[in-house]
């Protein structure tokens, strides 16, 4: 498969709660734009004592809908996967309302140190005041009545994103890591490619039946998938390295062509991803500048010793 085959078939079904997987309910949030599709997506784990994941942003019909759905039900847990406003801020209210602790990854933050004089634009959209009660490591179970979530760190589309696998059942909410619609956003500095690719391949080797993401439907052959997804960042990346050596030195240059059928809306993100990939081909000795990689900054192929 030399691209992955998105599916944009998706009913949000706003403030219902629909029975993904037993066990399992999803709940929309209705807050759609280019960059979180339909909506976020909430998760209700549990049939007595319940879990929800990425309760979403802080949205008045949301919050109602979540507490409707959960009825009355106990709320131990509330599992947040990274800290971009469309999923964490209503996780405090949803705290009050329930007393129930709260799990991610760690506070937010950038996956590498700022540049002198470089600006995170992902400031207004991330949550800087988010944090935890429990931080959960690589690997580390949580458990409920009748649910066990353990952690599954995936850096990339943010230092902190988090998946986490629905034991015994082949199910991990993948969050904004692997999405059936599109692919995740990897924009620095809040995201880093390299650090994606080495995520993406732990959760390839990981064999799971079935992914939830935090944005659209089911992804229900993961391993192919997922692969798709790897050949077509790979994709992209041989397009960056092409641009340059065709000599194209500046990261507008490149977006033209290589995103020229993209939503223009989206340009912005797609210059985050181009410098995405430019970091890692820097890294590498592909790609050579004379000051750290940045949308401004000029770029030309590396001279091979």
């Amino acid at each position: 498969m030399a691209s992955p085959e998105f599916n944009l078939a998706f009913e949000p079904a706003y403030g219902q709660a629909l029975p993904i997987a037993p066990g399992v309910q999803r709940i929309t949030v209705n807050n759609p734009s280019p960059f979180t599709f339909h909506g976020t997506n909430s998760y209700i784990v549990g049939h007595g004592s319940t879990a929800v994941i990425d309760p979403g942003p802080e949205d008045e019909a949301h919050f109602q809908a979540l507490m409707a759905a959960l009825g009355g039900r106990e709320v131990t847990h509330i599992f947040v996967s990274h800290t971009h406003r469309d999923h964490s801020p209503l996780s405090r209210r949803l705290q009050a309302a329930t007393g129930a602790q709260i799990v991610a990854e760690g506070p937010h933050r950038a996956a590498r140190p700022l540049h002198q004089g470089e600006v995170n634009p992902f400031d207004e959209s991330s949550d800087v005041d988010f944090r935890p009660d429990i931080a959960i490591g690589d690997g580390e179970t949580i458990e409920g009545d009748g649910w066990r979530l353990t952690g599954v760190l995936t850096p990339g589309h943010t230092a902190n994103h988090a998946a986490f696998a629905l034991e015994g059942t082949g199910i991990l909410f993948s969050a904004d890591h692997v999405m059936a619609w599109a692919t995740s956003i990897v924009a620095p500095p809040d995201g880093s490619m390299s650090d994606y690719m080495t995520s993406l391949d732990k959760l390839i080797a990981r064999h799971d039946r079935l992914l939830l993401p935090g944005h659209g439907g089911p992804v229900r052959k993961p391993i192919s998938f997922m692969r798709a997804l790897k050949t077509h960042r790979r994709m992209r990346e041989r397009a960056v390295l092409g641009r340059i050596r065709a000599g194209d030195r500046n990261i507008p240059e490149m977006v033209k062509v290589i995103y020229r059928e993209t939503d223009p809306r989206l340009h912005g993100a797609a210059a985050l991803s181009v410098l995405a990939h430019i970091e890692d081909l820097v890294e590498r000795g592909e790609v050579e500048t004379d000051d750290p990689p940045a949308l401004l900054g000029s770029y030309r192929p590396a001279t091979r010793r």
